[in-house]
């Protein structure tokens, strides 16, 4: 099993199927243990001199994103890189809060945690570079971490970001009903369902073309009432709280930040161009990637050694910046 830093304990609940380990960071009270998911380096004993942290979409299973995470990894010839994934509080079936299975953390909170695993890994590896890797929601998480702590942030890569008016794009405008209260105790409680739905049946209703590691994921999701209702809940709150682009955030750490956007993207749409428009990359710079057309927003489920490839350039254009500097 690999070793874990200092602030995480063992998760012996869930077995690792990979170089990583299943652990939980204990966070103060009020806030609750999240899952996180540990991938020490290559070559054990090796320094640790650049470190990701990678905050997910929504719903925050932190599973979805192992072939992503793992693919990020073996592309690092210098086998000093080290990942850390961070689950949304109340996601992970099996982990939730002391108190009780239906707490309520808010949006507030999970940007909390957020902050509290930078913190613990900049207080853990002081000479390390630590970045920050986004995805979906967790792409406007990051930027609040980067508000927080810009002298440390090294560099956040912003993977098909929903940073502003997520109400507006289209897929917001379809789904916010689902995410309000009644809607989301039916089919919070419609989980029931699940418990009896044989793997072969879900592999077709939701598409052949999921692998069934990611299938046994989704499947998990299904069964827990508990995270279903956490990540209507954090989607409730997303809708109602990100709205107004930080065209000043996005400006003063202009070149600590790398877009990936989707071809075609229904949680991003129109606002593409205009957090395009404010945000203006430099002369020649690479900073803006438009993903393949057969890359979808929900990238992690089959697509994740494509997205993995372009996340490692870019890790090696920021730390050539930073040794430059």
């Amino acid at each position: 099993m690999a070793s874990l830093p200092s602030f995480l304990d063992p998760l012996p609940s869930r077995p690792s199927h990979g170089p990583y380990a299943n652990a939980f960071f204990d966070h103060a009270y009020p806030l609750a243990p999240a899952h996180c998911l540990w991938w020490p380096p290559l070559k054990p004993g090796r320094r640790v001199e650049t470190i990701v942290l990678f905050i997910p979409g929504n719903p925050g299973l932190l599973d979805f994103y192992t072939p992503f995470l793992t693919a990020l990894q073996d592309k690092d010839l210098t086998e000093n890189l080290a990942i850390l994934a961070h689950a949304h509080i109340d996601h992970t079936p099996g982990v939730y809060t002391r108190a009780s299975p239906h707490s309520r953390h808010s949006l507030t909170s999970q940007v909390q945690s957020a902050i509290e695993a930078f913190d613990a890994l900049s207080a853990e590896f002081p000479i390390a570079r630590v970045m920050i890797i986004g995805h979906s929601v967790g792409a406007w998480v990051a930027l609040q971490v980067l508000k927080e702590r810009s002298e440390d942030v090294a560099g956040v890569f912003l993977l098909f970001p929903t940073i502003c008016h997520i109400a507006k794009t289209p897929n917001g405008r379809k789904l916010s009903t689902l995410f309000k209260p009644f809607p989301r105790r039916i089919i919070s409680r419609l989980s029931v369902i699940g418990k009896y739905m044989p793997l072969p049946v879900l592999h077709r209703l939701v598409g052949l073309e999921w692998p069934i590691n990611q299938l046994k994921v989704l499947l998990e999701l299904i069964r827990s009432p508990q995270s279903i209702s956490a990540a209507l809940l954090m989607g409730h709150e997303e809708m109602l709280q990100i709205r107004d682009l930080d065209v000043n955030l996005l400006q003063e750490n202009r070149h600590r930040l790398w877009f990936y956007f989707a071809d075609h993207d229904d949680w991003v749409g129109k606002q593409r161009h205009h957090i395009l428009s404010n945000f203006k990359p430099d002369s020649g710079s690479l900073r803006i990637t438009f993903g393949e057309p057969f890359i979808p927003h929900a990238f992690c489920i089959n697509h994740g050694e494509e997205v993995a490839r372009q996340c490692h350039q870019w890790l090696l254009e920021m730390n050539i910046n930073l040794s430059l500097s």
